[in-house]
């Protein structure tokens, strides 16, 4: 260690806070060794904050996840919300102009601080139901765009045209009967896409059947909307598989438990980390890679603190 006033050396003078102290033996000046900045300052090691992402990532609660690694709650949260937005703005910037053939696009439920039917118009409107849109290719598997909030046309305009700005040429594009689709893609890709919904009718349940199980198809309807969709390859299923996969990994989705989330930005930055984690850090069992990998966008498996550190 170099004194930055007389440029003599200096001798090791303790720790304060876990951090080497020196102090120059000319002009007796104290030095602590510079922080590291890939956490933007936060006391928290890097080694112990990848720790505490990879137990989110794999399902743990907060709660669960302060029990196992001593790390306070308030500091996990803070901690979760800067991952998140370091891994949003490495979505936007990796995944743009992507050639892709065939896109699943669905949305999976989850609600933020209480259920719909209990918001009360004096409350905040981000509380109650939120739906994360979902645009996945089919074949190499990658996350293309993800977008947060209200099942309604707005949300729904505001994602395809984020999948419009991360791909590039034609391609064919699937849908569940969601009505707003038909809007927001005849008005932002209809000149690059075939597109086709695939409608599931369900059966009724009965008694307490729709709390505890999966609803039933009774049928399917194929109905084209833009172009002329290759009929062999109209499927939602890839993308279906991925809202299992995220209430699997990420503890706020999971139902009927007490771990959802209670703010906005939380819900949000768990969602942006989750989505990253899968396209660059997962390994997808079936192309024994990751999503990015096979889509030729990295060429190795990221670990989480890459994923920090990309941003």
């Amino acid at each position: 260690m170099t004194c930055h006033n007389c440029r003599s050396e200096c001798r090791r003078f303790g720790k304060r806070n876990k951090r080497q102290r020196y102090q120059c033996s000319l002009c007796q000046k104290v030095f602590t060794d510079a922080r590291d900045q890939t956490l933007d300052g936060m006391y928290l090691p890097v080694e112990r904050a990848e720790m505490v992402l990879r137990l989110l990532l794999e399902g743990n609660s907060v709660s669960s996840t302060e029990r196992l690694t001593d790390v306070h709650h308030t500091t996990i949260l803070k901690l979760l919300v800067l991952a998140g937005e370091r891994c949003e703005q490495l979505m936007s910037r990796k995944i743009q102009s992507l050639p892709v053939r065939d896109v699943e696009c669905d949305k999976v439920w989850s609600f933020i601080g209480k259920k719909e039917k209990r918001v009360r118009p004096e409350d905040d409107q981000n509380l109650g139901d939120c739906y994360t849109f979902v645009a996945i290719e089919r074949h190499s598997k990658l996350v293309l765009n993800i977008a947060m909030g209200k099942r309604d046309q707005a949300t729904t305009d505001v994602f395809i045209e984020g999948l419009r700005h991360a791909t590039r040429g034609e391609f064919q594009i699937t849908t569940d009967g969601f009505v707003p689709y038909k809007s927001a893609i005849e008005n932002t890709l209809a000149d690059r896409v075939d597109f086709a919904q695939l409608i599931k009718v369900y059966r009724a349940a009965t008694g307490d059947e729709h709390r505890y199980s999966p609803p039933e198809v009774s049928s399917t309807e194929v109905v084209p909307v833009v172009g002329r969709p290759d009929p062999e390859r109209i499927c939602t299923s890839i993308v279906e598989r991925q809202n299992l996969s995220v209430r699997m990994g990420t503890r706020r989705f999971t139902r009927l438990t007490n771990a959802f989330s209670k703010k906005w930005e939380n819900h949000w930055a768990a969602v942006a980390l989750w989505f990253a984690f899968y396209n660059f850090c997962r390994v997808h069992k079936s192309l024994r890679c990751t999503p990015a990998m096979e889509a030729k966008i990295t060429d190795h498996i990221w670990t989480v603190r890459e994923l920090l550190e990309a941003a």
